[in-house]
C-alpha cells in the first residue's frame, strides 16, 4: 500500500507542479521566452512539497490535525528548496539552450532532472528531523539524509535516460502528442521518486518503549544537583545507559513520561526494582519483574514466574507465566507492590514500538 501512495503523490505532485508553471508561462505571459525558469521551479516545489506531505501523513496517519500543525516548518523548507533548485535548474538549462552554447537537450534534461530530484531528496531528508522521534538519533538522520538524497538523485537519472529511450524508440513525437511529452516526462519523474521514496523512508523496525502514566515528573533529582546526597532508596526510575539510550534526549537516564526507550536489536533487558541489576529500573516493583528478550524483528516480554500477576497487556492482567509476543502498539502496565504484597494502585506503563511511526510530539 505504501509504494502506491508514494507513487500516487510522486505523479500528481509532478503534474500539478507542471499545470502551475504552464498556467505562469501560457496565461500570465510570465517568461515566455525563458519557460523552463519558471517550469523548473514550479515542479521542484511541487515534488518537494508532496513528497514531504505524503511522508509526513503516512507516518502518522491516525492524527491529520497533529500532521497539518507539524508539517509548517517541513512546507517552508521544502517550498525554499524547491524554489531555488528549480531556479538555478532552469536558469543553467536558458544559458545552455543559448546559440552560442548549444548543448544537445538530453543532456541539458538530465542536468535540470538532476537538479530538482536532488532538492526533492534534500527537502525529504532534511524535513525528516521534524516529524520523526527516530531522527533523534544524529547517525540515523544522516544516513536518512544521505539516503534520500542519492537516492532522488539517482532516480532522476534514470527517469532522464527512461524518458530519453522512449522519445528515441517512437522516432519524431506526432505533433498530436507534443502537448503531453512534457507532462508525460515529468510523470516518469515524479513515478520513480516515489517508487525510490517509497523504499528509502520503509519505517524503521527497531523496538522502542514510550513511557506513559507513572512517569510524571515530580521534581528535581537531588542526587544530579548534589553528589553526596544519598536517599534510603531510589525513587526515581531511570534506565542503565551502557545498554539503553532514549531516542531524543541524548545523555539523559531518567525515564520521564513521554520518553521513548530505544531498545537494541538483540538482546535481553531486565526489568525491575534491583538497583545496579535491571536495566530497566522501577522503583516499588518487584526486584525482577519481567525480561524482554529481543530478536531480529521481534519483542518477547518472559515475565518472572514470581511476578506475572504485577503485569498487564492491553489492559488484562497476566494469568499465567507463558511468554507475550509483542506487537506494535501494544501497552505494557506494571503494577507496584507493598511489603505485604498486595497490589497498589501506582502503575508504571509503556507503549512498545516496532517501527518509528509517530512523529515526536
Amino acid at each position: 500500500m505504501r509504494i502506491y501512495l508514494y507513487i500516487l503523490a510522486g505523479i500528481t505532485s509532478a503534474l500539478l507542479g507542471w499545470n502551475i508553471g504552464q498556467f505562469f508561462i501560457t496565461d500570465l505571459s510570465l517568461l515566455k521566452q525563458f519557460p523552463e525558469i519558471i517550469l523548473f521551479p514550479c515542479v521542484a516545489i511541487s515534488l518537494a512539497i508532496g513528497m514531504v506531505m505524503n511522508e509526513i501523513f503516512i507516518s502518522n496517519p491516525t492524527r491529520p490535525k497533529l500532521s497539518l500543525r507539524i508539517a509548517k516548518t517541513p512546507l517552508l523548507i521544502a517550498f525554499a528548496l524547491g524554489l531555488l533548485a528549480g531556479l538555478i535548474a532552469g536558469g543553467i538549462s536558458q544559458i545552455l539552450f543559448l546559440p552560442q552554447i548549444r548543448v544537445p537537450t538530453p543532456i541539458v534534461r538530465t542536468l535540470g532532472w538532476l537538479l530538482i530530484g536532488a532538492s526533492v531528496g534534500l527537502a525529504e531528508g532534511s524535513t525528516w528531523r521534524w516529524h520523526s522521534m527516530e531522527a533523534g538519533d544524529p547517525k540515523r538522520f544522516w544516513q536518512r539524509f544521505i539516503t534520500s538524497v542519492i537516492g532522488a538523485s539517482a532516480a532522476s537519472l534514470v527517469a532522464a535516460a527512461l524518458f530519453e529511450f522512449i522519445r528515441t524508440t517512437l522516432g519524431a513525437m506526432p505533433s498530436e502528442f507534443k502537448g503531453v511529452e512534457d507532462p508525460l516526462g515529468f510523470s516518469i519523474l515524479g513515478l520513480l521518486l516515489g517508487f525510490v521514496f517509497s523504499i528509502t523512508n520503509s519505517p524503521s523496525y527497531l523496538g522502542a518503549l514510550r513511557a506513559g502514566a507513572g512517569f510524571e515528573y515530580t521534581g528535581p533529582n537531588y542526587e544530579d544537583i548534589d553528589p553526596q546526597f544519598k536517599s534510603v532508596k531510589q525513587k526515581f526510575s531511570y534506565i542503565d545507559t551502557s545498554v539503553l539510550k532514549f531516542v531524543s534526549e541524548g545523555d539523559t537516564y531518567e525515564i520521564e513520561e513521554g520518553l521513548s526507550i530505544q531498545l537494541p536489536g538483540t538482546g535481553t533487558i531486565r526489568i525491575g526494582s534491583a538497583v545496579n541489576k535491571s536495566h530497566i529500573y522501577i522503583p516499588d516493583l518487584p526486584l525482577h519483574v519481567a525480561d524482554l528478550v529481543l530478536k531480529k524483528r521481534e519483542a518477547v516480554l518472559s515475565p518472572n514466574p514470581q511476578s506475572f500477576k504485577t503485569i498487564e497487556i492491553n489492559g488484562d492482567r497476566l494469568t499465567s507465566r507463558r511468554d507475550i509476543r509483542l506487537k506494535h502498539n501494544y501497552v505494557l502496565t506494571f503494577h507496584t507492590v507493598k511489603t505485604d504484597g498486595n497490589n497498589e494502585e501506582k502503575i508504571y506503563r509503556f507503549v512498545y514500538y516496532n517501527r518509528f511511526l509517530d512523529p515526536q510530539a
